[in-house]
């Protein structure tokens, strides 16, 4: 078994409109096909003023559309899957999600009045599938009350909202309108496609390398950068589980994650201890410091003094207690990272801690693990099984890895729902 990307057979039309800002639509466009999905471009005039249509034909899943008129042999690929003579009809139906990245107070205007002038608002009103509309536009027109009240509607239908920031816009102006950033317009749209099979479930996570200190401006810690504890706490959230992240890094959090800063092994164990006992799945993947100075300086150790002996003590063995804490139905997910005999330790961890699952990699391979956007692992199943996740990136990776964990905790009808699906969007939260 391996990983597969979160959004892996989804079909979503991305509406590109013409704003500065749809230069920001091509790193969507990119993260979008790199999480799996099949993209399909509508771009609007004006938007080809801003970006050239070849940037999005080659980065998307099929060729850009245009118009409600592109049909015909220039149109149609060689294998005629999306041949059509109304292709706002076939765009509609077949889309998972319809997201327009920027959105302009124009299109907002149209789409909530209800007009069809171009292939984008043809495609909005002949779709039953989600929307979400990415706002980006000077402060003043986001401000405006018809703007505010046309998103409104807009919201009332069932459209989703990711809310624009603050920040440098068109013409050195600065203030409220700047495009969401690509990395929270895909959080929206995998939490929309992504399926709610940790819905009423606890998720505990750590993450992070512990510091033991020396003296108040020294510590001893590792290379371990949290990435991946940041992965498994997004995707479990977006799978609907309340999450809870324990961590030593400061790191851009998850939407709807609550996280417990902690900075020691102590007091990882403190915090662990406290959430633990309410979770249905805990997740171990900080990197704990196995060793400690015995002894804490209190004031700065001086060049001049000499070299200091620093005396070290073992730590706590955070995952060893929460195995012999473990509750019947808790899911315990442990990790090894090794140089050498990934397997032998893994399995050796696997027993001696009472954990359910230990993720396993060896770090001495490039481009896996500590500090790295990427991950290669070896998850052996207190069941026997084994599965191995080639190198991709840290989220990929937890999407397989909660896979298994989902697996051991049982069928997903009574924790779960279906997937989004309804006219414009579907109710709920909306951003």
């Amino acid at each position: 078994m391996t990983a597969v990307a979160g959004l892996a057979g989804r079909r979503v039309v991305l509406g590109v409109t013409g704003g500065i800002a749809a230069y920001k639509a091509v790193e969507v466009c990119r993260r979008l096909v790199d999480d799996g999905a099949h993209v399909s471009v509508v771009m609007t005039a004006g938007a080809l003023r801003f970006v050239g249509e070849a940037t999005f034909s080659t980065l998307a899943s099929e060729p850009v559309h245009r118009s409600l008129w592109d049909i015909g042999p220039a149109a149609e690929p060689p294998d005629g899957t999306y041949s059509s003579p109304i292709p706002h009809t076939r765009l509609g139906q077949q889309a998972d999600l319809v997201l327009v990245c920027p959105a302009t107070a124009r299109l907002i205007g149209t789409y909530a009045a209800g007009i069809s002038n171009d292939l984008l608002t043809a495609t909005l009103l002949a779709t039953r599938a989600p929307v979400v509309l990415c706002p980006a536009m000077h402060t003043e027109m986001w401000e405006h009350p018809a703007v505010q009240d046309n998103l409104a509607l807009l919201e009332r239908r069932g459209a989703h909202l990711v809310s624009p920031g603050e920040g440098r816009l068109a013409g050195g102006d600065v203030g409220r309108g700047r495009l969401a950033e690509p990395v929270d317009v895909l959080d929206a749209v995998r939490r929309l496609l992504t399926p709610p099979s940790l819905a009423g479930l606890r998720v505990v996570v750590s993450a992070g390398g512990t510091r033991e200190p020396i003296d108040p401006v020294r510590f001893l810690s590792n290379r371990s950068s949290g990435k991946q504890g940041y992965a498994f706490a997004q995707v479990a959230a977006e799978r609907g589980a309340k999450v809870t992240l324990v961590t030593t890094v400061e790191r851009p959090v998850p939407r709807d994650v609550e996280t417990v800063p902690v900075e020691t092994a102590a007091q990882m164990l403190e915090a662990m201890r406290r959430y633990a006992d309410g979770a249905d799945v805990i997740v171990m993947a900080a990197a704990v410091a196995d060793f400690r100075p015995s002894q804490v300086a209190e004031g700065k150790i001086k060049k001049g003094a000499g070299v200091p002996v620093v005396a070290l003590e073992r730590t706590e063995d955070i995952l060893a207690d929460l195995g012999q804490r473990k509750r019947a139905g808790q899911v315990l997910v442990g990790f090894a990272a090794e140089t050498s005999e990934l397997r032998a330790n893994a399995s050796d961890k696997l027993a001696a801690k009472r954990a359910d699952l230990i993720v396993a990699n060896d770090v001495s391979v490039p481009e896996v693990g500590f500090e790295h956007d990427t991950n290669a692992v070896v998850v052996l199943v207190r069941d026997g099984r084994e599965v191995e996740v080639p190198l991709r990136d840290k989220r990929q990776v937890a999407v397989a890895v909660l896979d298994v964990v989902e697996s051991l905790l049982g069928p997903t009808a009574d924790r779960g729902g279906d997937q989004p699906k309804g006219h414009g969007g579907v109710d709920g939260d909306s951003r």
